[in-house]
């Protein structure tokens, strides 16, 4: 298995979430790996680090969350790996909640969201942005 992070879908993975389907819940569980000092693309000068840029982007997506009916779940530092190989570990996970992709797509495309998304992008060196239904009973 082949593994590339990246910090923007392709068009193929944008044209397939576009595809809005069940008016149902989503998790998107994020795999983050930070750039060492952050860079951002108005070339703004700074000495934070790409986690801090990311974690000013985490505290404010929890507002946009929440104006879309979604929330953070989870997160965490990863701090091992403990079945499987890799060449290289993500720094974090994090899971969020949408009530649906249509409510995701709605926070995205707010304006004051893609203000708060320049933390995101000057932070990660990429990621790996799973989609998930709701949770399994056992």
């Amino acid at each position: 298995m082949e593994v590339k992070n990246k910090v923007m879908p392709n068009g193929q993975q944008m044209a397939d979430f576009n595809e809005l389907g069940e008016e149902k819940p989503i998790f998107m569980v994020n795999l983050l790996k930070f750039k060492e000092k952050a860079e951002y693309a108005d070339k703004r000068e700074t000495d934070l680090t790409g986690e801090e840029a990311y974690t000013i982007y985490g505290k404010e997506v929890q507002v946009h969350l929440e104006k879309v009916g979604g929330k953070i779940v989870f997160a965490g530092k990863v701090s091992r790996l403990t079945v499987g190989e890799v060449e290289e570990l993500w720094d974090q996970v994090a899971i969020a909640m949408y009530p649906s992709r249509k409510a995701m797509l709605e926070m995205i495309s707010n304006s004051e969201y893609i203000k708060s998304a320049e933390h995101r992008i000057a932070g990660l060196a990429g990621q790996l942005n799973i989609e998930t239904n709701s949770p399994l009973d056992f």
